[in-house]
């Protein structure tokens, strides 16, 4: 058996001396495990189809329950990401959370059309990396099943004037209606973030990264997105941790 699909790579993992296991976000079969044997060889065919966060044609061949390349062409290498550190970085958390969201051989064209529209943001627009990075961790939830609700306070069902945002419920709330939620963390908004986080949610997603946010709203926007993903899949993220590491240390 053997089937023909665009793909991006989520992850390699190095096997045996020349061979690579790939984790592939197809477009018409979902998520993938593949093997691509000697792609670390010398003028491999498949050398450049499976490197991290290429996206690629790939012809698939399956035996004994397992799918292996054995061609591919490059579409789109996203290499001004690939060559910048902390655009690499942030492209790799975007990989792994991809990846821990997305169900094997379960197609997902919704999520592989944000994660190359993502990767096109970093690598093509005029945006800050803390802009792309909260509005994908936002909208990926959602598109994961995980979609926040702030349309309102989740209790009174008032426009909140002082807005926060309940990590456990996934909800927005009053400062007043906090005790209503139960236990759990609430991180405070202010009005640039909350229509940011609705914009993302709510908006053309066409028009995802098309926004522009003060330095303030911008910090309460990406706290938000982050914890609220953490909280809500209860682990970390290697990726995640390097990206932040590399933050720190900053240019």
């Amino acid at each position: 058996m053997h089937m023909t699909t665009a793909g991006i790579v989520l992850r390699e993992v190095n096997y045996k001396e020349s061979d690579k296991i790939l984790t592939v976000l197809t477009r018409d079969a979902g998520k993938l495990t593949i093997s691509a044997r000697g792609c670390q060889r010398k003028n491999s065919p498949v050398a450049a189809v499976s490197q991290l966060l290429c996206y690629s044609e790939f012809t698939l061949y399956e035996y004994r329950g397992r799918w292996s390349v054995r061609e591919g062409e490059v579409l789109r290498e996203f290499r001004r990401v690939r060559s910048d550190l902390d655009k690499l970085s942030l492209g790799a958390w975007f990989a792994e959370l991809t990846e821990a969201l997305t169900a094997e051989e379960l197609p997902a064209p919704d999520i592989l059309s944000l994660l190359l529209n993502a990767l096109y943001a970093l690598e093509e627009l005029d945006r800050p990396l803390a802009l792309v990075k909260g509005a994908f961790e936002l909208k990926l939830m959602a598109l994961a099943g995980y979609e926040p609700r702030l349309d309102s306070c989740a209790v009174c069902g008032s426009e909140p004037e002082e807005p926060r945002f309940h990590l456990n419920q996934g909800v927005l709330h009053c400062p007043g209606c906090r005790s209503a939620l139960g236990a759990g963390i609430s991180l405070p908004l202010d009005a640039g973030s909350l229509a940011a986080m609705r914009h993302v949610l709510y908006g053309d997603s066409r028009k995802l990264f098309s926004f522009r946010l003060s330095p303030a709203s911008l910090e309460k926007m990406g706290a938000a997105s982050e914890a609220f993903v953490l909280s809500q899949l209860e682990r970390g993220f290697r990726t995640l941790d390097f990206y932040k590491q590399l933050e720190e240390v900053g240019p």
